[in-house]
Order: structure tokens, then C-alpha cells, then sequence
């Protein structure tokens, strides 16, 4: 049972990291304007997309974004990463 565990909290973990990397990435086009088609950043921020959109989705249906303004907070993604911090303590 003790490597079940030890599976999905690393499984856990690389959703935490992926979750990070696909907020920096979007926080770069963000700061540095949209990514050139097939640039690395391009293919990075795709494909953090693409492996973290199928969790956030969900919940994203659920909470839908916090507006301020002109600005939107993805309360989605803050749901999930804690849900993740949560579980993975709890796994221990």
C-alpha cells in the first residue's frame, strides 16, 4: 500500500509543478506579449495547458472566475493547486 501512495503523491506533485509552470507561462505572455507560432515558449504553454485543462475545467464550470473590474482571478486554479496541498499532506 506504501508504494500506491508514494505513486500518487508524486503523481500529485508533478500536477503541482505542471500548475506552476502553466501559471509563470501564462504570466509571460502576459508581460511579454503572445508566443510566436512553434516557439518553445509556444510548445511549453501548450502543453502545460494541455495536461493541466482537463482538472481545472471542471472546477472552472463550477467556481467560474472572480471579476475585478477589468481583471479576472481563476479561482479554479487556486482550488485545485490547495486540493492538491490538502491531499498530498493528508497522503503523508
Amino acid at each position: 500500500m506504501g508504494l500506491v501512495l508514494a505513486i500518487v503523491s508524486l503523481v500529485l506533485l508533478l500536477m503541482q509543478v505542471l500548475l506552476i509552470a502553466r501559471a509563470v507561462l501564462d504570466w509571460t505572455v502576459a508581460l511579454a506579449g503572445p508566443t510566436a507560432y512553434g516557439s518553445v515558449r509556444s510548445r511549453l504553454l501548450a502543453g502545460a495547458h494541455a495536461v493541466t485543462e482537463p482538472v481545472l475545467a471542471p472546477v472552472r464550470r463550477v467556481l467560474p472566475p472572480l471579476r475585478l473590474g477589468g481583471m479576472a482571478i481563476d479561482l479554479s486554479f487556486i482550488v485545485v493547486f490547495l486540493a492538491i496541498v490538502i491531499i498530498r499532506s493528508l497522503i503523508g
